[in-house]
């Protein structure tokens, strides 16, 4: 959008003594044309936008001119920066410090400009949850994310099967998957960065000792590997089946996606009857079961044996219904 690249436009110029139109064209994705008619639109705007003629010419901001935030705080710009979450906002208690920031910002802007935050919020809107999951934001989730946004110390316990443990933790990062709440923390006693599910918390506290944050954690990164090893460690068990067309193109929405991915690249040739012989790496038997039941007639078992007489005596029952 227009406005948006013309707040970008500013900022860049806010940020550097002077850009040619063709370094600004080339960070804004547009002509240099377009650039020409960008600076005569904040011109007339009322922001000083000088261009310098010449081999060397460029672009500036004359004056020491700055655009202003009115007064935004740290927790207010933190949580600007979520307001396309905001389900999460709410549940880490943030939703007040955003919608005062949104507030101040749209004070900022110049008239034409001061609409850009409704028509974003009408066009973009992040649902993260799944569908038919009723997943409530846990207890505890305020106080653990007070204690990322402070760095602070915490002691934790955690449930862990049928016994509580406690640990004393750095809370590094809060992540959101498909509703349910992660913390990203490091041990301090062995400096190791681990992931645990806020819900399972049953007690946290937080005192006045900060711990000194590793700048080089990359939370994105971490939790992409992490997710990675996790969704593989859990297939620890092989399913060998036969597809059909269909249950090809059926199999990474009955099974996990990068399971039938893997399956699919050590698959042989079509049989006589079309039908591809696949492994498929599966959590356990039941999982199993569960999942490529969806397929139907589209999949056959073929081994494990256990599997294959148990979705034998799942058909013989069906049967049974329908004959009835």
């Amino acid at each position: 959008m227009r406005a948006a690249r013309l707040i970008k436009m500013v900022l860049l110029l806010q940020a550097r003594p002077s850009m040619t139109a063709a370094e600004l064209a080339a960070e804004l994705e547009v002509s240099e044309r377009t650039i020409t008619r960008d600076a005569q639109a904040l011109s007339e705007a009322g922001v000083p936008v000088y261009a310098d003629r010449g081999r060397a010419g460029g672009y500036r901001l004359i004056g020491g001119y700055r655009t202003r935030l009115t007064g935004l705080g740290r927790s207010e710009a933190e949580a600007l920066f979520l307001s396309g979450v905001p389900g999460a906002l709410r549940e880490m208690g943030l939703e007040d410090a955003a919608s005062a920031a949104r507030l101040k910002v749209s004070a900022a802007l110049m008239p034409s400009l001061r609409d850009a935050s409704q028509n974003a919020s009408q066009r973009f809107h992040l649902d993260a949850p799944g569908w038919f999951k009723e997943t409530p934001a846990p207890e505890l989730l305020p106080a653990v994310a007070d204690a990322v946004w402070d760095d602070r110390r915490v002691t934790a316990r955690y449930r862990r099967q049928e016994a509580e443990v406690e640990r004393e933790l750095e809370p590094y990062g809060l992540v959101l998957k498909a509703g349910v709440w992660y913390l990203c923390a490091r041990v301090p006693d062995s400096g190791a960065y681990r992931v645990y599910r806020i819900d399972r918390f049953a007690s946290i506290a937080s005192g006045e000792e900060r711990f000194v944050r590793d700048e080089e954690f990359d939370l994105p990164g971490f939790w992409e590997e992490r997710a990675a090893q996790f969704a593989r460690a859990i297939l620890r068990s092989e399913v060998v089946v036969r597809l059909s067309e269909a249950g090809v193109r059926h199999l990474p929405y009955a099974t996990d996606p990068a399971s039938a991915r893997e399956a699919m690249e050590s698959a042989g040739e079509p049989d006589a009857e079309g039908r591809v012989r696949v492994t498929l790496p599966v959590e356990n038997e039941d999982v199993a079961f569960t999942q490529l039941m969806a397929l139907g007639p589209e999949a056959e078992i073929i081994a494990p044996a256990g599997l294959r007489a148990r979705f034998a005596r799942a058909a013989a029952r069906m049967t049974g219904l329908y004959d009835s």
